[in-house]
């Protein structure tokens, strides 16, 4: 079982470390003096018998702490487990929107059924060999394999998300989703992996974008172009849209955080890049004389009313 390099910095504090109570009693420390640490606050307790630095701790949000916890339940498992479904997720940067964090995925790479312990989901069943492999120092599944395992969870949209993120940065192509789902189809509650693996599309570059995609989808619109090029008279890219409708001259931008804070430009403030995008926008109505939508994470929270919006933009006569 080989790996790929650790896909995080040495002292990234997603990788702890987890202190076991093993170690602490090995170390001299009893039950009593651990009670004491946590309630002076030098340690926190992340499960039962598991416990982390402040330090640590409070430098992650809820996805890095629930890798804390994960890092624990292998640290304290009795059988062979690795980790699995969402809870391989983060290893591998993956985006868990839509998923439940309050358990810890494992799965037995032995074939033995094992007994469910709070807070953890513990899964059984066939695990070849190339399903298998090691990233920031623990056990965990491909990605082929986590993305199959979380449509059995029986969150499609969010699976989705999780497919479109891994096979566009590279780590998954479509073609080995493909593969997996021949390998797991009968597994309970796989029926809508079929239809996703035809709506993946590497192009699609976030959360967001997924979920605008599968409202389109959903809702029974026009399936656009994603990450439409436009050109100007000379043959250069100006700009790469969203979404596009070439035959209804409709382009369509999700605005996400991302776009106004995360990527800014070397001295740039947020209100730099919204002057940026409005020009961009400028330059490609200049172009294309399209009409442009543009929607946020709040018009995501009603897909009808969404639907409804995108609608009228495609077929004005008929508004």
């Amino acid at each position: 079982m080989q790996g790929p390099p650790s896909l995080r910095a040495p002292g990234d504090p997603r990788n702890g470390p987890v202190i076991l109570r093993r170690q602490l009693l090995a170390d001299g420390f009893n039950d009593q003096a651990i009670g004491r640490l946590v309630r002076s606050g030098a340690l926190v307790r992340i499960r039962d018998g598991a416990f982390v630095t402040p330090a640590v701790w409070h430098r992650l949000d809820e996805v890095g702490r629930h890798g804390l916890r994960c890092r624990a339940v292998l640290g304290q498992a009795k059988a062979p487990v690795a980790l699995s479904h969402v809870s391989g997720l983060p290893e591998w940067d993956a985006p868990t929107w839509g998923f439940s964090l309050d358990d810890v995925h494992v799965t037995r790479t032995d074939g033995i059924r094992g007994r469910r312990a709070p807070g953890v989901q513990q899964h059984v069943g066939r695990v070849d060999p190339g399903d298998l492999t090691v990233v920031n120092g623990v056990p965990v599944m491909t990605p082929a394999r986590l993305a199959l395992e979380t449509v059995a969870l029986g969150h499609s949209e969010a699976s989705l998300v999780v497919m479109n993120d891994l096979v566009h940065r590279g780590l998954v192509t479509v073609a080995e989703l493909r593969d997996q789902y021949v390998a797991v189809q009968t597994w309970p509650g796989m029926s809508a992996a079929e239809i996703l693996l035809r709506l993946v599309d590497p192009r699609i570059e976030s959360v967001g974008e997924t979920r605008t995609f599968w409202a389109i989808y959903q809702q029974r619109l026009p399936r656009p172009v994603s990450q439409y090029e436009v050109k100007d008279s000379n043959g250069r890219v100006i700009a790469r849209l969203d979404f596009a409708w070439p035959e209804l001259r409709v382009w369509l931008e999700f605005d996400g955080r991302a776009k106004y804070e995360e990527h800014l430009r070397p001295g740039e403030r947020a209100s730099d890049a919204v002057v940026r995008e409005k020009q961009r926008e400028d330059d490609v109505r200049r172009i294309t004389g399209w009409r442009c939508i543009r929607i946020t994470w709040a018009d995501l929270r009603d897909p009808v009313r969404l639907a409804a919006k995108i609608h009228r933009a495609l077929y004005p006569a008929a508004a």
